[in-house]
């Protein structure tokens, strides 16, 4: 599969971004959201000024509020051009997520076009351009049109933004602690390939599982042992972009999928009839196999209810992946005929397909951090064993194509495999 972009110039390319000393502050929502909307909009301190804050409740992790200025005389298309998102980091996340990333992701996807413009980052959070459209729901992806407007976007990322690596600190050893530091096991979590990467994600991720009782560190031992499997079947199959990997959302869950409004000005719409979405929240981008991108995408047919009857068919996800794939090699310098498209959609389907249960374990180990460091209220510990259950249950549908011998398939593992 085609190699395509670098590191590069992306990373030199990203500016200075306007920082604001200020917090957001869950106890005190509106004044502490006003303060950092003031500070970045003095001018809306006018008298004729009426700020209005509308909070989006789609995620589990942050706290994000459309702030617009609700002038006397202005219409609703006046007000959105000049409205502003304002999403403060869920409590405790930065062991989960490296927000200096986050930030870099997101100018890079702007300078791509791909992105609204950031506009400041504040002490647990950042404020940036409102996009037009409507949030999808997990039915929404259901839908031919939508579901082929994500593949076409999804594409797009993939093939035309680059990733960007950090040099390693030390390069002298793939495994082990180092003067009794996880960095090195991290960095070189899936040996030659760039750091970082989702296989360094996980690996970060399981360090940081809680190990205060022997159940828990009996369960990190277990988890790390499953990312070590993982890490040796998969990481270094090849697949789309540089060292098979490309720049991937991660989290394309349906509130990330935007459905654009008819007549958008977007620079990459080929045909003002399509659907056309966009993807928000940057912040577990990282580079990835493509493959993966793909079926944490599919797993979020289901939502945060995990209905497993919703899960695309296998001809939904032919047609999906077929409509990735012309797209991404209409991006790329290695153009296809249709029968050379046809015969990369099978390979990354059967790709896909040898993903699917990776998702679960990421999602997993997730939901065991989540359920000691957050505050919102949602039941990370019992979605923690049901994404777990999906890893668990792809396992067990491997060893029966493996070992030949008959297994009750769950109910994941049997809407997978349905055709229609």
């Amino acid at each position: 599969m085609p190699s395509h972009h670098s590191n590069g110039a992306a990373k030199a390319s990203l500016g200075q971004l306007r920082y604001i000393p200020i917090s957001y502050d869950s106890d005190s929502p509106d004044s502490s959201a006003r303060a950092l909307i003031l500070a970045l909009r003095p001018e809306w301190s006018s008298p004729k000024s009426n700020i209005e804050f509308t909070p989006f409740k789609d995620g589990i992790t942050n706290t994000l509020l459309k702030a617009v200025n609700r002038k006397e005389g202005l219409s609703e298309d006046e007000i959105d051009q000049e409205a502003v998102l304002l999403r403060a980091y869920g409590h405790g996340t930065d062991v989960l997520i490296d927000r200096h990333r986050e930030t870099q992701n997101h100018e890079l996807l702007m300078n791509h076009g791909l992105a609204p413009e950031l506009l400041a980052r504040f002490d647990n959070g950042m404020i940036y351009r409102y996009i037009r459209g409507t949030a999808t729901q997990p039915a929404d992806l259901r839908i031919p049109a939508i579901y082929l407007a994500v593949a076409r976007r999804l594409a797009q990322w993939h093939a035309t933004v680059p990733c960007i690596y950090e040099s390693r600190a030390q390069k002298n050893g793939t495994n082990g602690i180092v003067n009794g530091s996880h960095e090195i096991t991290i960095e070189n979590a899936a040996p030659g390939k760039p750091f970082p990467n989702v296989w360094s994600v996980m690996q970060k991720w399981i360090f940081a599982l809680p190990t205060e009782t022997e159940t828990q560190r009996a369960r990190q031992t277990l988890l790390q042992e499953e990312l070590t499997k993982l890490i040796e079947e998969l990481s270094q199959r090849p697949g789309l972009g540089d060292n098979g990997l490309v720049f991937a959302h991660c989290d394309l869950l349906s509130g990330n999928v935007i459905i654009e409004p008819r007549g958008s000005t977007s620079a990459n719409r080929e045909d003002g009839h399509k659907t056309e979405v966009s993807f928000i929240d940057y912040e577990y981008a990282t580079p990835s196999p493509a493959a993966f991108d793909l079926a944490n995408h599919f797993a979020e047919w289901g939502g945060f209810d995990c209905d497993y009857n919703a899960l695309p068919t296998r001809t939904q996800r032919v047609e999906f992946i077929r409509e990735y794939i012309r797209t991404y090699f209409s991006l790329v310098p290695n153009k296809l005929d249709g029968k050379g498209e046809e015969t990369e959609a099978q390979k990354l389907l059967a790709e896909v397909d040898v993903f699917r249960g990776v998702p679960g374990f990421y999602w997993g180990i997730w939901a065991l951090i989540q359920a000691t460091i957050s505050h919102i209220d949602f039941d990370y510990a019992e979605y923690a064993e049901i994404r777990l259950g999906e890893y668990w249950g792809w396992r067990e549908a491997t060893k029966c194509v493996a070992d030949s011998t008959p297994r009750e398939l769950s109910l994941r593992e049997k809407r997978w495999a349905q055709l229609d």
